[in-house]
């Protein structure tokens, strides 16, 4: 139930195109707000507002480094997702595997 929750977080906050590109900017390395809205047409609230749902979701962590808070990636959030789609993607594997066997059986019945 707990990791269903988190996947629940996980998913809404990555919903967001925005979202996304700033998780995409800090797989470069820490950053600070200010830097993370440079690309964006929005203000550096919104950015912050923006990090902060990432932060709520644990795909954020912010420190303080001298007068900067920084955020930094956390890929937990994102390995759960990656565990729990591996079943989905086994799942589907298996019956492309099953499928392929029964069209090369078919294809060697054609004379």
């Amino acid at each position: 139930m707990a990791v269903e929750f988190s996947l629940d977080h996980t998913f809404a906050a990555l919903a967001d195109p925005t979202r996304r590109a700033i998780l995409a900017r800090l797989l470069d390395g820490e950053a600070s707000v200010a830097e993370l809205a440079q690309p964006f047409a929005l203000t550096v609230r919104a950015v912050s507002k923006h990090v902060g749902v990432l932060e709520q979701a644990g795909l954020v962590t912010r420190s303080r480094a001298a007068q900067k808070h920084l955020s930094r990636i956390e890929l937990k959030p994102l390995r759960d997702i990656d565990r729990w789609l591996d079943d989905y993607r086994k799942l589907w594997e298996g019956r492309f595997d099953r499928m392929e066997d029964l069209l090369r059986r078919d294809a060697d019945k054609v004379p």
